[in-house]
C-alpha cells in the first residue's frame, strides 16, 4: 500500500481507519434516534433505598417546638411563596 511504511504499520493505519469509521457510525445513528425517538416520561416511582413516611405524626426526634414568634414569620414566609 505505501511503499515508505512497514507492513505493521499499515495494518494498524487500517484499524484504526476501521474503528473511526465504526465510532462515526455509531455516533450518527445514536444523534439519529435522539432526534426521532421522544419517549414519553415514565412515572415517577420511589426510590427502594429511601423508606416510605409514616404518616402525619413522625418520629419525636423530627419536630420541632416553634414559638409564637417563630409561628407567625414562618406564616409570612409562606405567604409570599407564588402559587401558580
Amino acid at each position: 500500500m505505501f511503499p515508505s511504511i512497514s507492513l505493521a504499520q499499515e495494518i494498524g493505519l487500517a484499524v484504526l481507519l476501521v474503528a473511526a469509521i465504526v465510532w462515526v457510525i455509531g455516533l450518527g445513528h445514536m444523534l439519529w434516534d435522539s432526534r426521532i425517538h421522544h419517549p414519553e416520561p415514565a412515572a415517577p416511582q420511589g426510590l427502594p433505598m429511601i423508606p416510605a413516611q409514616r404518616g402525619s405524626v413522625g418520629h419525636p426526634m423530627e419536630s420541632v417546638e416553634l414559638t409564637e414568634a417563630e409561628q407567625q414569620a414562618f406564616a409570612g414566609l409562606i405567604r409570599t411563596i407564588p402559587l401558580h
